[in-house]
């Protein structure tokens, strides 16, 4: 049985795990102003950073949640990654190691 690399299926594995991981990277890129403030405090008050560090962290929770939350981002990862597995299907090549590739010019 050929698979369809255009059929929109989704297995219970990629509706748990490689969507929600799509997600976290990308909402982790679009809150990235909040992740380096997190971090950057946590640096400077190491062991207390957990005391110290709750402005902070409560801002980076408040804005990975809204995207978590959010049926239009969570649509978009899921495009993103059915294209992402319809171009795998087409050419057996996994996304990072086609993007890895470089073209060899002579």
């Amino acid at each position: 049985m050929a698979l369809d690399p255009a059929e929109p299926h989704l297995r219970r594995v990629e509706k748990d795990v490689l969507i929600p991981k799509i997600m976290r990277e990308k909402a982790r890129e679009r809150c990235s102003e909040q992740v380096q403030d997190f971090t950057k405090c946590c640096k400077d008050s190491g062991i207390l950073g957990v005391v110290k560090c709750q402005k902070e962290n409560s801002a980076l929770k408040e804005c990975l949640t809204a995207y978590y939350n959010d049926p239009d981002f969570h649509e978009e990862c899921k495009m993103e990654y059915l294209k992402q597995r319809e171009e795998f299907r087409k050419t057996g090549i996994p996304t990072r190691k086609r993007l890895r590739k470089l073209p060899t010019s002579m």
